[in-house]
C-alpha cells in the first residue's frame, strides 16, 4: 500500500506544480501525456485504482523512462540521446520551471509503485491508453500552435512533419499505440 503521508505530499506537490504551470504555460500544457499521468496519479492513489494507474502507466511509462535516460545522458555524458529534455538545458528558461520539470524523474517509480500496490488491470490498461490517445492527440493539435507542438502533434522533435495534418496524426496515433502502448502493456502483463 501507498502510505497516506506520501499521498498527501504527492498531492501537494502536484497542486504546487499545477499552479506554477498554469501561470507560466497556461492550461494547454496539461495536455502533455506526462502531465496527464503526473496529475492523474493523484486520483489513482487516493482511489487506489488499479484501472487508472494501469492506463497512466501504459500511456507514459516508456516515454518517461526515455526522458530519464536522455536527462541522465545530458548530465553525465554531455550527450543528447533523444532530445526529450532539450528544454531542461535552455538557459533562458527560468530555473524554477526547469526544476519543477524534474517531476519526470520519480514519475516512472510512482507509476510502478502504484501498480505494485494496486495491481495491473490488463483489461483496461491498453484500451484505456488508446482511448486517452484518441482524445488527447487531436485535442493537442487543435488547441496548440506548431511552436508548442504538444505531444509532438506537429512533428517529432523540432522538425515539423511534411505530411498533411490528417496523415501525420494518423501515423502518430498508430505509432503511439504500437511502439509505446502495446510494448508497455506486454511488459506490464509479464511483470504483474
Amino acid at each position: 500500500m501507498i502510505p497516506v503521508w506520501f499521498k498527501i505530499a504527492y498531492t501537494a506537490f502536484v497542486l504546487y506544480v499545477g499552479v506554477i504551470w498554469w501561470k507560466n504555460y497556461g492550461w494547454k500544457n496539461f495536455l502533455w501525456f506526462s502531465d496527464i499521468a503526473f496529475i492523474g496519479a493523484v486520483p489513482a492513489m487516493w482511489l487506489e485504482s488499479s484501472a487508472l494507474a494501469s492506463v497512466l502507466a501504459v500511456a507514459v511509462l516508456l516515454p518517461e523512462i526515455l526522458w530519464n535516460v536522455d536527462f541522465a545522458g545530458r548530465l553525465v555524458l554531455r550527450r543528447r540521446i533523444t532530445g526529450l529534455t532539450d528544454y531542461m538545458f535552455e538557459p533562458d528558461r527560468p530555473l524554477l520551471l526547469r526544476g519543477l520539470s524534474l517531476f519526470h524523474v520519480p514519475l516512472p517509480l510512482v507509476l510502478i509503485w502504484m501498480l505494485a500496490a494496486y495491481g495491473y488491470d490488463a483489461r483496461i490498461g491498453l484500451p484505456g491508453a488508446i482511448a486517452l490517445a484518441l482524445v488527447v492527440l487531436p485535442w493537442s493539435r487543435w488547441v496548440s500552435p506548431p511552436e508548442k507542438n504538444i505531444n509532438w502533434t506537429y512533428g517529432l522533435g523540432g522538425v515539423q512533419a511534411r505530411w498533411s495534418g490528417r496523415i501525420y496524426m494518423t501515423v502518430l496515433t498508430i505509432g503511439f499505440i504500437f511502439l509505446v502502448f502495446v510494448p508497455t502493456d506486454l511488459l506490464l502483463r509479464r511483470m504483474y
